[in-house]
């Protein structure tokens, strides 16, 4: 008999949460330690787990990539998203980045092009994997960081969100000055968590194609990434580069 996981996809979540949980940065769970201990936590791990345990296909493999590849210090800018792409092979653990061979999402598509007309560069040769901007302290978070195979938002609002605003006030929290870009409502409502002049706070539409040109805050031409780079500089800390 095959073993069960031949036919799962391969950025499937496989083991428990707990599992990943301690393989946590120490910066972080030294930051997210209250929310780590919550009753809300412990009923988020045992969904998560008897879902998986149940025989549910669950992305993305390492639900906390975000966090150790950004961790509060080192963390420049955030970008929120709000659920992993839940069909095989895209979901990698950082918001809007699929693995490069994956056919291009419609969100990243626009998020490339904002990012050609600030910052120059051939968006056809950006590659998808959005890593390389992790590795640069831009923290890619989603809302919910698991979901199930062809159901979006399967996982919303069974803890997550608690334990991923957590995270946003952690490096809210920090004292050096970061960029939050907020697009779309959802993201922005998360604004009430930062503490109010001390961080660049960027808001507009949703970079979907449903929304990324409509009032109020068309997200095509709102310039955020040169307005991130230009206002990391001011502060004195490096900007991002973005076309990499």
């Amino acid at each position: 008999m095959k073993d069960l996981f031949d036919a799962t996809p391969a950025n499937a979540l496989r083991e428990p949460l707990s599992t990943h949980v301690a393989q946590l940065p120490a910066a972080w769970r030294e930051r997210l330690a209250g929310v780590l201990a919550s009753p809300g936590f412990a009923r988020l791990q045992a969904y998560v787990d008897e879902r998986l345990a149940g025989g549910a296909t669950i992305y993305p493999e390492r639900p906390f990539r975000a966090l150790d590849l950004a961790e509060p210090a080192s963390t420049r800018v955030v970008i929120l998203g709000q659920d992993p792409y839940h069909g095989p092979g895209q979901a990698q653990g950082l918001a809007f980045s699929v693995p490069d061979g994956m056919k291009r999402p419609p969100s990243l598509r626009n998020i490339f092009n904002e990012v050609a007309t600030d910052c120059c560069g051939d968006p056809a040769r950006f590659g998808n994997d959005l890593t390389r901007w992790a590795r640069q302290g831009v923290l890619l978070l989603n809302t919910s960081l698991t979901v199930e195979d062809g159901a979006p938002a399967s996982h919303a609002k069974q803890g997550w969100e608690a334990f991923t605003d957590a995270v946003i006030e952690a490096v809210a929290e920090e004292p050096a000055p970061k960029v939050f870009m907020l697009w779309g409502s959802h993201a922005q409502a998360k604004a009430a968590l930062l503490p109010p002049g001390r961080h660049l706070v960027l808001t507009a539409n949703h970079p979907s194609p449903l929304s990324a040109r409509r009032p109020p805050q068309p997200f095509i031409g709102c310039g955020h990434f040169a307005k991130a780079n230009a206002w990391l500089a001011d502060q004195g800390r490096a900007p991002v580069d973005w076309t990499a």
